[in-house]
């Protein structure tokens, strides 16, 4: 065997955890190389610390709190705003100079949605078919085209963070439709990682009698993921200055938004966040604001009535900024990430984990939460900004994140698609077209337009019959 197996069956005792041993002379010696080729890549010692320390945390109290709304200073709200065509010129620049890439955050699977495939894989019925995917790698392409100089396209780079199971079928799915016209040089996929899923008591879990039970490290893992995987250093070697980070379920995620970039890059920005405003004072998402002095996403439930019915002079909620999970980095702040990853807390979540019995070697498929997994999240590293910036974008513009089988009636497919279509047809109004009645479907093709320009041709025109806007034929083709 490549892997010493007495060397490391004593550190895993050492550590307590040399239960996982327990059925290894039943495996093959094939099955035997793998599981040990598992166990190598595990930090045992640090691993069982960590679940140790956030097992503990987890029991204990929730430690009193001040929260405290963003300061004014702090964000702005981009509709209306005066200076948007500025950060949207600065933000074109930066895009020109091949200065920006594009972060996707895509481990999900499409489980709650009733697919096998990964999230990104998803078609939420518009007329044209198209996955997540494709409109997100339509926009990029969109982007390529506005900012090209002398003929020549500019480049975004596009990182896109998988998990285990969504590897190789994402892989798969640019190859099969051509990476969606983009260069797959510049298509970059890396793997977040993984944790071992513990008992209650701290205990490894195993899946399978060779087989050790793990789970992706939350949408948090990708500051890890950035530095193991090599990313950090490809955005050096390129040039990138800053990047934008966003999840893979948001059908309107303007993706390497000009608008955000600008904006944060003009304040010198090293890590920033879009935010909508939240619908009404009890709805449940995440809002940002300060904990103790430090910024991050404070949870619905840890906010008080009081607190989420709080007004400013102004009228709005004074939390009322809506997490999207939608960011910006500059390429200094993720690489010194490490400087202070030992400050990022686990969260604990209590999940059904099946998994051998280690003292009989059945196999168990709970009915209620049997261990924990560890995550961290993305929002974790808000407090260790030294300029940090929101900025506020409308919901029906920019957010409607697919969560939910079809037929849910909230964040589904149907919302998803009904957000585009919608969209597609404030486009078509702001341009100055009409529509013939309600009932007309359009589907303005993100090749066509990013965000409602290039839609001169409608104007004072009326659209007859429904189709899909992919270029400047096909306008006069709809009236």
């Amino acid at each position: 065997m490549t892997v010493d197996y007495q060397g490391l069956r004593d550190t895993f005792e050492a550590a307590g955890q040399g239960h996982i041993f327990a059925f290894f002379e039943q495996l093959t010696a094939a099955e035997q190389e793998e599981f040990l080729s598992q166990l190598a890549q595990i930090d045992v010692e640090e691993a069982t610390k960590t679940a140790k320390k956030a097992l503990e945390k987890h029991g204990q109290p929730e430690e009193a709190c001040a929260f405290e709304p963003i300061p004014e200073d702090v964000i702005v709200d981009v509709e209306n705003n005066r200076n948007r065509d500025a950060w949207f010129a600065m933000g074109m620049d930066l895009i020109r100079k091949n200065q920006v890439a594009v972060i996707l955050m895509a481990g999900g699977q499409g489980t709650r949605l009733g697919s096998p495939d990964p999230k990104g894989c998803y078609n939420i019925g518009l007329p044209s078919g198209k996955s997540l995917f494709q409109l997100q790698a339509e926009r990029i392409r969109r982007l390529q085209t506005l900012a090209a100089t002398d003929g020549q396209d500019a480049v975004i780079p596009w990182y896109i963070m998988t998990s285990g199971p969504t590897d190789k079928p994402t892989r798969d799915f640019f190859t099969k439709n051509n990476y969606f016209g983009l260069n797959p040089e510049n298509i970059i996929f890396f793997q977040q990682g993984v944790m071992p899923c513990f008992t209650h008591d701290a205990k490894f879990m195993l899946e399978g009698k060779g087989k050790l039970a793990v789970a992706p490290d939350g949408n948090g893992g990708i500051y890890g993921a950035l530095h193991k995987e090599g990313v950090i250093k490809s955005l050096k070697e390129r040039g990138i200055r800053y990047s934008h980070c966003y999840c893979v379920d948001n059908c309107l995620a303007r993706v390497a938004d000009p608008a955000f970039i600008g904006y944060c890059a003009s304040r010198n920005t090293d890590c920033g966040i879009k935010v909508v405003p939240k619908s009404h004072p009890e709805e449940p998402v995440g809002v940002v604001a300060r904990r103790n002095g430090k910024y991050g996403v404070v949870e619905y439930s840890e906010i008080s009535a009081e607190l989420a019915h709080m007004r400013q002079e102004n009228g709005q909620l004074a939390f009322g900024a809506a997490n999207i999970v939608n960011h910006f980095f500059s390429t200094e702040f993720l690489e010194r990430v490490p400087s202070f990853a030992h400050e990022l807390q686990y969260h604990v979540a209590n999940k059904k984990i099946p998994h051998i019995d280690t003292t009989t070697g059945e196999f168990v498929k709970p009915t209620k939460p049997n261990g924990i997994k560890l995550e961290r999240f993305v929002f974790d590293v808000f407090g260790h900004s030294n300029a940090f910036s929101v900025l506020q974008v409308s919901r029906d513009d920019e957010f409607s994140p697919l969560k939910n089988a079809p037929g849910a009636g909230v964040d589904c497919p149907e919302t998803s698609r009904a957000a585009i279509l919608d969209q597609s047809r404030r486009f078509i109004q702001k341009a100055g077209g009409h529509f013939k009645d309600d009932t007309i479907e359009i589907e303005v093709s993100p090749l066509l337009s990013y965000a409602g320009e290039n839609l001169e041709a409608v104007s004072g025109n009326t659209i007859q019959r429904s189709g899909i806007l992919t270029n400047l034929e096909d306008i006069a083709l709809a009236l």
